[in-house]
């Protein structure tokens, strides 16, 4: 494997994902269970078509099965599985076929919409495949083998994952469709927040709300008390969820978010990163000079560094009107945006105090749809 790769001109180190260590584990259990012999290092193939060499930890022999395991190694995108132990339990079945199941802190899919059915092992359909290949290479057509995936820290790990929210239960997934991960990309977040559109659909929600955060998602239910299940969260990917959510086939949408996300998306802004693009002063600026503010103003809304600074300046003035103006203004974007006559989307602006703002024209209507919270019963003493 080429180990680095450069972004933005800086070096880094590639690494590999749970998939690629749960298929080298189970490989050299097999092989160890076959020969008889203990082997320090497994070879594997990638779909991407780069081999690893992974370095077998934890061997460990029963009458019947042998366990092993490959560490985890994230290169220099570091996340909440990097160092882990994947392990791999294998051992003779009595038909030819390979299966694969999940053990100690693999978690267990609760909900229809995921990769794999409800009950079965947070196991993805690339990295089953990439162990039944592996495996098979070892012990050929006429044998069968049970592979059971293990992670013993996955329990308390899978807690800083998007699993919980997946309804993926009792550790973590096993997860990647290329076997190595690239350092500083946003492809696997991008996908898992997929994940949560389609499962949603699965479901049969047909009414989205994409918002960047835990600031949104308080605001839905804070103030909007609209139910949890039509909530996504887009990061800053706003571009990317409006197009996946297109090809799943929402038809509603409604973007709630803080006004200084949502404000570059009134100027046609759809990553709203400050390291991709930070325009929040200028844009705020031209709209404020379109409605015919003084010089004198625009200059003290330039001095401020955050939106919410100039929130105070706006109230002062009395020039709420921009609020509604750049709340339509999202709008009218992202139906230019996707260019989908048959998408209805709406925009909400919100303040971090959660203060609503502003709502686009179409919102309303829009929310009607939407299931509200259930009120909570309150308990009566009958004492």
């Amino acid at each position: 494997m080429e180990e680095f790769v450069y972004v933005d001109g800086k070096k880094y180190r590639r690494g590999y994902t749970t998939g690629s260590s749960a298929t080298g584990a189970a490989k050299a259990a097999a092989f160890m269970l076959l020969t008889g012999e203990d082997i320090e290092e497994v070879q594997i193939d990638t779909p991407k078509g780069i081999v690893l060499n992974l370095k077998v930890h934890h061997i460990i022999r029963d009458a019947d099965s042998v366990t092993c395991a490959i560490q985890k190694d994230g290169g220099d995108d570091v996340d909440a599985t990097h160092g882990m132990m994947i392990y791999a339990t294998v051992r003779w079945q009595e038909d030819n076929k390979i299966t694969i199941d999940g053990g100690l802190g693999i978690g267990r899919i609760t909900q229809r919409g995921l990769d794999g059915a409800v009950g079965e092992a947070a196991i993805n359909k690339v990295p089953r495949q990439m162990i039944s290949k592996e495996v098979r290479s070892v012990i050929g057509t006429n044998r069968g083998m049970m592979v059971v995936i293990s992670a013993p820290e996955g329990v308390e790990i899978a807690k800083k994952t998007f699993n919980p929210r997946l309804g993926i239960m009792g550790g973590i997934s096993i997860l990647g469709t290329t076997g190595i991960v690239e350092p500083m990309s946003d492809e696997g977040w991008k996908r898992s927040l997929s994940v949560e559109l389609e499962m949603k659909k699965a479901q049969g929600i047909e009414e989205i709300i994409l918002v960047p955060g835990n600031h949104g998602e308080r605001f839905v239910s804070n103030v909007l008390k609209i139910d949890s299940k039509h909530v996504v969260r887009m990061s800053n990917f706003v571009s990317y969820m409006l197009v996946e959510c297109k090809r799943i086939g929402f038809k509603k949408i409604v973007i709630a978010g803080h006004l200084g996300k949502l404000i570059k998306v009134a100027a046609g802004i759809f990553h709203t990163h400050s390291r991709v693009a930070d325009a929040r002063s200028e844009i705020m600026i031209a709209n404020l000079a379109l409605m015919g503010v003084r010089y004198e103003i625009l200059k003290e809304v330039e001095s401020c560094l955050t939106i919410e600074a100039t929130l105070e300046i706006i109230e002062r003035e009395g020039l709420q009107e921009v609020y509604q103006i750049l709340g339509d203004k999202c709008e009218t974007r992202c139906k230019i945006h996707l260019q989908d006559e048959s998408i209805n989307i709406g925009v909400i602006l919100f303040t971090m105090a959660g203060d609503e703002l502003a709502r686009s024209e179409s919102v309303d209507a829009l929310l009607e749809r939407y299931t509200p919270l259930t009120p909570e019963v309150e308990e009566v003493d009958n004492d």
